[in-house]
C-alpha cells in the first residue's frame, strides 16, 4: 500500500470522530458578544477556543491561549513553519422560522451536516485539524512545524489577528484557510465596512434591518402608524409581509455580502414602499433616491469591474432609524485593482448629499497571489489529482484568512459542484465532501512537508 492509500484509509476510520467533533463545536453558539475578563468577544467564543486547544493537546500538540484572542496548535520539528488559518466565531443565525433545524445543534440529514458553522469555519478548520490526525496515524514525518492559528473575530474586525501581529509572534513561512471554496482563491477583494450616520430629531417612526454588515438581511422591520397603507403599497409591489398591531416585517433572500448581488435586501424594498407612501428620513432619501436597490454600487462609481476579481459589491447590512438617530451598515466589496479612494471620496459625496456622514468601520486590503507561485501550485496539483479537476484557481469577494499573512491562499473546503451556504438559514456541509475534503487536506500538508520551499515566496 502506497502512502496516498494510507492517507485515506486513515482518513475515512477518522470520520465518526471527525463528524463528532464538528457537532460538538456546533453547539457552542460563538456569536459576538459583550466582552468578559479573559473572553474579549463573549464567553461562548471563549469557551470554543479553549475547547479546541484542549482537543488539540489530546492530540499530543504544544497550545498557547493568548486572553481569548487566538490561540494555536503547534506539531513537528524544524526551523520552517508552515501555517493553517482557521475561525471559530460565526454569524448570527437570523430568522430561526428559517430554520428546519436548531442552528446550534448539528444535525445530520440527507447526507448533510446542518449547523450555524458547518461551512463557515468549524467545520472546514476541524477537517483540516483531523488531516493532521491522519498524516501521523500514516507514519508522515514531520520535519517542518504545523501550526494551527484558531481566530476568534473573523466575522467581526479581525481584532483576533491584530493582536497576533502586535505580540510579535511567529509568522509561517506560508500557508493555507480552509475558509473558502476549491480549487484555489488566489485573489481576493479589498472589504471595507463603512457606517452613514445621521442624528434627525422628530422621525414619527421606526425601521429596523440586519444583524451583521457582512449578511444581506433576512427580515427588515417598520413600526409606525401607517401599515395600512404601506400594506397595500407592497402588494402591489407582489411582495408578501407580515403584520402585529402597527409592526410590519418584510422578508428577504439572505446572502453572503461577498454575493450581495444574488440576495433579496427586504431593507430596501420596505424602504422604497415608505417613500411612496411619503414616509421619509434623511436614510430613507439615501437609500432610495441615492444609492438605490443596486447591488453593484452603480449610483457611487459606474461599471467598477477588473478581469481578475469581477465586479464591485455593495451591501446594506444594516439600518437602524428611530426618533433621534439613523444608522446605515454597509459591506462593499472592491476589486483588487481598484483603489480605496476610488470608493470612499464619491461615497463621501453622495453621504453628504443627503445631510449624512460617512465613516469607515474596517478595511481589509485585497490579496493577489499569481498562479506560477510556489504555493498556489503546489496545492493546486494536489486538488488536481485528486479530484481530476484541472480548473484555474479562483478570485473571491470574500475575506478569509488569507490575508493575514503575505504568503498564505484560502483552499477549500466547498466544492465547484457544491452549495454556498455560509451566513445563510440552513448552513451546512455534505459528509460526502467532508471526507474528500479532509483528504486533501491530508495530502497538501503532506506536499507542503515534503517540497523545498527555498524559493522566492
Amino acid at each position: 500500500m502506497d502512502m496516498k492509500q494510507r492517507i485515506h484509509e486513515q482518513v475515512v476510520q477518522i470520520q465518526p470522530e471527525l463528524i463528532g467533533s464538528i457537532q460538538h463545536f456546533i453547539a457552542i453558539p460563538s456569536v459576538l458578544e459583550e466582552p468578559t475578563p479573559h473572553a474579549p468577544f463573549g464567553q461562548p467564543i471563549a469557551t470554543a477556543l479553549a475547547q479546541m486547544l484542549d482537543l488539540c493537546e489530546s492530540f499530543g500538540m504544544r497550545t498557547v491561549n493568548v486572553d481569548g484572542y487566538y490561540g494555536y496548535a503547534e506539531y513537528g520539528e524544524g526551523e520552517e513553519l508552515i501555517g493553517i488559518l482557521g475561525h471559530l466565531d460565526v454569524v448570527p443565525v437570523g430568522e430561526l422560522t428559517e430554520w428546519e433545524t436548531n442552528p446550534f445543534e448539528g444535525v445530520i440529514r440527507d447526507g448533510k451536516l446542518i449547523g450555524r458553522g458547518s461551512q463557515d469555519d468549524k467545520g472546514p478548520t476541524l477537517a483540516a485539524l483531523y488531516a493532521l490526525q491522519a498524516l501521523r496515524a500514516s507514519g508522515i514525518v514531520f520535519n517542518k512545524r504545523i501550526r494551527f492559528i484558531f481566530g476568534t473575530d473573523e466575522e467581526s474586525l479581525w481584532r483576533d489577528i491584530a493582536k497576533y501581529h502586535e505580540n510579535n509572534e511567529e509568522i509561517p513561512k506560508y500557508g493555507f484557510t480552509p475558509d473558502a471554496s476549491f480549487p484555489l482563491i488566489h485573489a481576493e477583494k479589498g472589504l471595507l465596512q463603512a457606517t452613514i450616520k445621521v442624528k434627525e430629531s422628530g422621525v414619527p417612526f421606526q425601521f429596523e434591518s440586519g444583524e451583521a454588515m457582512n449578511s444581506v438581511p433576512a427580515r427588515a422591520t417598520y413600526i409606525g402608524s401607517k401599515v395600512e397603507s404601506i400594506g397595500e403599497t407592497l402588494t402591489n409591489m407582489n411582495l408578501a409581509y407580515s403584520l402585529d398591531g402597527n409592526k410590519m416585517s418584510v422578508y428577504g433572500k439572505s446572502r453572503h455580502a461577498q454575493v450581495a448581488d444574488k440576495g433579496t435586501n427586504p431593507a430596501l424594498q420596505l424602504l422604497q414602499a415608505l417613500k411612496v407612501n411619503g414616509i421619509t428620513s434623511k436614510t430613507v432619501d439615501f437609500l432610495v433616491d441615492g444609492l438605490g436597490d443596486d447591488a453593484n454600487g452603480r449610483n457611487i462609481i459606474p461599471n467598477c469591474y477588473d478581469d481578475v476579481s469581477g465586479k464591485l459589491t455593495v451591501n446594506v447590512g444594516k439600518v437602524s432609524i428611530n426618533e433621534t438617530e439613523q444608522v446605515i451598515g454597509l459591506d462593499i466589496r472592491i476589486p483588487v485593482t481598484y483603489d480605496k479612494l476610488e470608493i470612499v471620496e464619491p461615497l463621501q459625496v453622495l453621504a453628504a448629499k443627503y445631510g449624512m456622514v460617512y465613516e469607515e468601520y474596517d478595511w481589509l486590503a485585497p490579496v493577489y497571489v499569481p498562479e506560477d507561485h510556489f504555493l498556489v501550485k503546489t496545492l493546486m496539483d494536489v486538488y488536481s489529482n485528486i479530484t481530476g479537476d484541472t480548473t484555474h484557481p479562483l478570485t473571491s469577494g470574500g475575506a478569509t484568512y488569507a490575508r493575514a499573512l503575505d504568503n498564505c491562499v484560502a483552499f477549500g473546503m466547498v466544492f465547484p459542484t457544491s452549495e454556498k451556504t455560509e451566513h445563510q438559514p440552513n448552513e451546512y456541509i455534505l459528509l460526502a465532501d467532508l471526507e474528500k475534503a479532509t483528504y486533501i487536506y491530508a495530502c497538501a500538508i503532506a506536499a507542503l512537508l515534503s517540497t523545498d520551499s527555498d524559493v522566492d515566496l
